[in-house]
């Protein structure tokens, strides 16, 4: 920029220079003008040396021919005649008096234009740079030497940056040692037997205590063989259980709650697969212990029970809540219904009240029927009375129906000591008697039936009380829920088809008989279950301490698997887990069994068509058989 504003000052001086030179010519020209005019007698050719001249000051041709005084001109100008005379002016010195000088004067004055002095408006606009590169200007010197600190100043920098983290930690370390000795050098106070026996029996130091070593327990309890070669294949405990042999997982008893007590029943939490609750009677020997308890085992928790709930009567049945699984729902010999809360003390919640308005007998058996926003519990007793409960609500049941025989020898009244409903039904139910009958019964008045007992059909096969019954659960591609099974006390197990004709056609088709009897029991069978997995498959449990799988599409005749439990005392209640692997069996004795089937739980896709076969096959034998009876 500076450069440029040098060039434009030069040029401003000799713009000026050549109009100084100009103005000083036009004057000289005047002049000599001047000094003609009195003579009257100038030369031409001077005149034409004096227009060359102005002509080359103002870029021009030089003309030859001449302008005169009196405003004649030569023949051979063309032009050039305004130009030649333009720088000439009257003589400020000529007589106003001459004529001559007036004549010749006014042509001059209308040759020679004015000059005008303009300022020029220069803008300083600076010329675009232009770039021009070549091999040689392409890099500059240095321009690929390393920039920053090289790899080895920042491997320095990180090393001594590490050392001092470490040194810092270290000397907070030792702070921190430094402190704990300074505390420790503190006198601890002393507690006095009062406050240390306060606090040992204090509440909250109990629960703290008991919550923490089960936890520890749990962990401790793990079985796991760390020890085991994965190279060797199947060992010989595999090769049991594909060979249909039970094992047994674990048993629970505890000798401060279940000592001398029996186990009435047992039942899975559908919630939590490793939660196991049974329920006990009275303990002979211990007066001041609650007559009834009820004890939630966990598998992981081998030495003592998880929670333990009491009652002031013997709790005969037990389940968890199908639908609530903090809830645990009890029957009593004394007919009450209790309610209790695994977040609660040991005590129920809720209970019902011993009046006319319930059950007045021992509870045998309790179920659960509907769905997780509208279901119901129902009770039956030995009253002869069916009752549907609401969980919030014990203090009356929301329905009670008598349940009367009017053909029955004795009594009106049936008294009940198995239920069951069928799988996805909330009106019709079964009940096994004392006398070993089943009936069938409804919940409501329908066309065509009446509430209470249907005695248009009575089940009659056992010839003693029944301990148990159970219906086909209702999966797979096949429906097998017509299907139902039952115990007694006269060592046999019976496979009922319930019917579906409203009436029979004679009076003989009153009677239904079962599809089948198993009898190969030692003694007397108190509970029976099918498997919840596999169609076929049932187990069975009885007073001589055996434990019996059967499998329908294998053989009808014996078990395929059976095994003493424990040391062979009375097995009272059966119950499978919900993958159908486990079953967990009540024993006299007080403890509770697990065993484990094996690959017995897992059914094959042709297992239902074997049992539908089977099934009919017992069908036409049934026919046949009533037919040989009527001959």
């Amino acid at each position: 920029m500076e450069k440029r504003r040098e060039e434009l000052e030069k040029k401003r001086q000799k713009l000026a220079e050549l109009r100084r030179a100009r103005e000083d010519r036009r004057l000289a020209l005047l002049t000599n003008q001047q000094q003609e005019l009195p003579g009257g007698n100038g030369t031409s050719t001077g005149r034409r040396e004096i227009d060359d001249l102005v002509n080359a000051l103002v870029g021009e041709r030089p003309s030859t021919p001449t302008t005169t005084i009196d405003g004649s001109s030569d023949a051979g100008s063309d032009k050039g005649i305004g130009t030649s005379s333009a720088i000439m002016s009257p003589s400020p010195y000529s007589s106003s008096g001459s004529q001559p000088l007036q004549h010749s004067a006014l042509p001059m004055a209308r040759l020679i234009p004015e000059f005008t002095s303009v300022e020029a408006v220069i803008f300083d606009i600076p010329p675009k740079e232009r770039v021009v590169y070549n091999k040689e200007v392409q890099t500059v010197e240095g321009s690929f030497e390393p920039q920053g600190p090289s790899e080895e100043e920042i491997r320095e920098q990180l090393k001594e940056e590490f050392a001092r983290e470490e040194q810092l930690r270290l000397e907070i370390l030792e702070a921190e040692r430094q402190a704990a000795e300074e505390a420790s050098r503190q006198e601890v106070p002393e507690l006095t037997d009062e406050e240390r026996k306060a606090i040992v029996q204090s509440a909250e130091f109990a629960e703290f205590i008991d919550h923490s070593s089960k936890i520890l327990e749990r962990a401790m309890s793990e079985r796991y063989d760390f020890m085991k070669d994965y190279t060797l294949g199947l060992d010989a405990e595999a090769e049991d259980l594909n060979g249909n042999r039970m094992r047994l997982v674990c048993s629970f008893h505890d000798d401060r709650w279940t000592k001398n007590r029996s186990v009435t029943d047992v039942g899975w939490s559908s919630k939590h697969p490793e939660l196991i609750v049974s329920s006990y009677n009275k303990n002979p020997l211990a007066v001041n212990e609650p007559d009834g308890i009820v004890c939630v085992w966990n598998i992981h928790l081998m030495d003592r029970p998880e929670f333990v709930f009491h009652s002031q009567s013997d709790v005969l049945t037990v389940r968890f809540s199908d639908f609530h699984p903090n809830f645990i729902i009890g029957g009593t010999y004394s007919g009450q219904i209790l309610l209790w809360d695994t977040s609660a003390k040991s005590l129920p919640v809720l209970k019902t009240h011993l009046s006319a308005g319930g059950h007045t007998h021992p509870v045998y058996a309790i179920d659960m029927v509907g769905t997780q926003n509208a279901h119901n519990l129902i009770s039956v007793s030995t009253d002869g009375t069916m009752c549907s409960w609401q969980l919030d609500m014990l203090a009356q049941p929301q329905e009670t129906l008598p349940l009367d025989y009017p053909a029955h020898p004795i009594t009106d009244e049936v008294a009940v000591t198995a239920l069951g409903f069928p799988d996805g039904e909330t009106n019709a139910f079964w009940v096994g008697t004392e006398e070993g009958t089943v009936y069938q019964a409804n919940r409501y008045a329908r066309a065509g039936s009446q509430a209470g007992i249907n005695t248009a059909y009575s089940y009659k096969g056992h010839f003693g009380p029944i301990t148990g019954l159970d219906f086909h659960p209702l999966f797979g591609p096949m429906d097998f829920s017509d299907l139902y099974l039952t115990c007694s006390v006269d060592w046999t197990v019976k496979l009922w088809r319930k019917r579906t004709h409203a009436k029979p056609t004679t009076p003989d088709n009153a009677v239904v008989h079962p599809l089948y009897s198993f009898e190969t029991a030692d003694d007397y069978v108190y509970d029976v279950k099918w498997s919840p997995t596999h169609p076929a498959v049932f187990g069975t449990v009885e007073g001589s301490g055996k434990f019996e799988v059967w499998n329908l599409n294998m053989d009808t005749e014996v078990p395929v698997m059976s095994t003493i439990v424990g040391a062979g005392k009375a097995l009272n209640k059966l119950s499978w887990s919900k993958d159908g692997r486990h079953a967990a069996i009540g024993s006299s004795d007080g403890h509770v069994y697990v065993y484990d089937i094996g690959d017995m739980a897992t059914p094959h896709p042709e297992d239902w068509n074997i049992l539908q076969r089977t099934v009919n096959e017992m069908i036409s034998t049934q026919a046949h058989g009533s037919i040989l009876n009527e001959f």
